[in-house]
């Protein structure tokens, strides 16, 4: 992980430090002059650190290329000034004045180590704080501290009022101060503010054609079994099929389904609450509606047979297997809405499924990467030991700004928008970024595929404590799916099960030919099977 950069990890998510290097030096004077916030210059000018890993430097790297993609990027960015005039700390090096020496015993704290504090405090602290000084007013009026206590609250009844501050304080915008910090000095500050209002547009432009997802028309079951169900691809005709298509977008759902609650991250919003939200916010990662109740609380009916549906999986991706557990089946089929710059960062779909994401309004940028035992994750993404934690840039927008470049350049890597009317596949194990380029509504849904399933059997038997979206009273969902595969596909089954035993066999062969050759290093002599690694990660 580049040094600085923030992580999704609770405790290293907030604070960021610079690099002090003679480049940082040899620019400051100029930029400052130039009006420039330093750090939007360094943001693309320095050079991120990573463990080697995580970067294949057998593949030649364009640097030319590179160097112009940064500069596109640059060229993008909106120089928004702060609300409250903060400004990087890089600024501080040629300020005559710096308001963080008049904030007492606090002035001894890094900023990073401050803000942890604040962390703990609750309501009335924070106001009584933030009347201390200036420097410290710029702290604790940081949107994400109201965040975290409004989510905390639980509170229903309430009307968004543009930030987390003013919602949770029950403040109109004339009760709001603007209190001017310009003299306060902090990337723990203004990085999530240049995060929110950095133009992410530039990041999916130009998309080498090494990279490109492929887009089609549509497949046929027995194309995809054969050929594209371990491959990510676009499809541009079966959701133009879709009764819904066309007819919903935000002011249809707002106006048939406004009262109704649907879950966005950990809260549970009237629809009308979160356009709202959705329509004045300026977070640097907003929430993201995404239910998966959807169906029922909407009264929608699903599938090409049935008489009135909405919509219908594309015929191409055959049985979903899950489907033999009927109720008792893990959760698989999501409503996702959200504004520009809103979406996921790096992640697996659960239990090892496969799944499509069917764009209604709007458009998506996906940057995926294939997973496997003998391939290293995302630049920028770090794997616990049992692959069961993903530690990753807090943002989108942090992961593009540091690790764009270089994914970009990392052989594997795919990228691709689905606009609306579109379908992209997600093929089971890889991992996957997802950017709303403009306020979208999708459909999403997890499947299970026949050439699938031996992986889908090894996740649920090997990680069990990994398993999701089952019911609370499945204590077994491996045994469960394996009794319900016998009753109505025990062929299949069959071949699954002897596979999974051939690579348990093949598994603890190999590691006690790595053993052997680790032991036989010094003396040059290795035992093994000749042959190229496969890196499918084969169950």
């Amino acid at each position: 992980m580049a040094s600085g950069v923030r992580t999704n990890t609770r405790r290293a998510a907030v604070g960021r430090r610079f690099h002090e290097s003679s480049s940082i030096s040899v620019h400051l004077r100029e930029l400052v002059i130039l009006g420039i916030p330093v750090f939007v210059a360094y943001s693309h000018l320095r050079i991120t650190t990573m463990p080697a890993a995580m970067v294949n430097t057998s593949s030649s790297r364009p640097r030319k290329k590179l160097k112009r993609q940064a500069a596109a990027a640059a060229a993008g960015a909106i120089l928004v000034p702060h609300p409250l005039g903060v400004k990087p700390a890089g600024n501080a090096y040629t300020a005559s004045t710096n308001s963080k020496t008049k904030a007492g015993s606090f002035a001894k704290l890094p900023d990073e180590l401050l803000m942890h504090f604040l962390e703990c405090l609750k309501t009335q602290e924070l106001r009584s704080l933030s009347q201390c000084c200036k420097f410290l007013c710029a702290f604790c009026y940081t949107d994400e501290l109201w965040r975290a206590l409004f989510m905390e609250s639980r509170r229903k009844d309430f009307i968004w009022r543009g930030s987390w501050r003013s919602t949770f304080l029950c403040l109109e915008s004339s009760q709001t101060s603007h209190i001017s910090c310009d003299n306060v000095f902090s990337d723990v500050l203004h990085r999530p503010f240049f995060c929110a209002h950095t133009s992410l547009k530039p990041y999916v432009a130009n998309i080498p054609r090494s990279n490109s997802i492929a887009r089609l028309g549509n497949l046929t079951q027995e194309e995809y079994f054969s050929k594209w169900s371990n491959q990510p691809f676009i499809l541009t005709s079966p959701v133009k099929e879709w009764p819904i298509y066309g007819k919903w977008s935000t002011e249809s759902l707002l106006r048939d389904y406004g009262q109704i609650a649907f879950r966005a991250e950990s809260v549970d919003w009237p629809l009308q609450t979160y356009v709202s939200y959705m329509n004045d916010q300026h977070d640097e990662s907003p929430l993201y509606l995404f239910d998966c109740g959807f169906v029922e609380k909407m009264g929608l009916k699903v599938g090409r047979d049935v008489q009135g549906a909405s919509y219908w999986p594309p015929d191409c991706f055959g049985e979903d297997l899950f489907n033999v557990l009927g109720p008792d089946r893990p959760d698989r089929r999501w409503l996702i809405m959200g504004p520009e710059r809103s979406g996921s960062t790096f992640h697996k779909d659960p239990n090892a499924t496969s799944a499509w994401n069917a764009v209604l309004t709007g458009s998506k940028y996906w940057l995926m990467f294939p997973s496997g035992s003998n391939i290293p994750p995302p630049p920028g993404v770090i794997l616990s030991d049992d692959a069961s934690e993903i530690t990753s840039p807090l943002s989108i927008a942090e992961y593009l700004l540091n690790f764009h470049e270089v994914a970009r350049a990392t052989p594997g890597c795919k990228e691709g928008v689905c606009r609306a009317g579109e379908v992209l596949h997600v093929p089971s194990g890889w991992f996957h970024l997802v950017l709303n380029l403009e306020d979208s509504i999708a459909l999403t849904q997890n499947f299970v595929p026949r050439q699938r399933l031996v992986h889908v059997l090894r996740f649920l038997r090997d990680c069990s404590d990994q398993v999701s979206g089952f019911k609370d009273d499945i204590v077994d969902p491996y045994g469960l799916f394996r009794e319900r595969l016998r009753e109505k596909h025990p062929g299949l089954l069959q071949e699954a099960l002897e596979k999974l035993v051939q690579h348990r066999v093949r598994t603890r062969w190999e590691a006690l030919t790595k053993a052997n050759d680790e032991s036989q290093e010094s003396t040059g002599f290795t035992f093994g099977f000749g042959g190229g690694d496969d890196n499918e990660d084969v169950p």
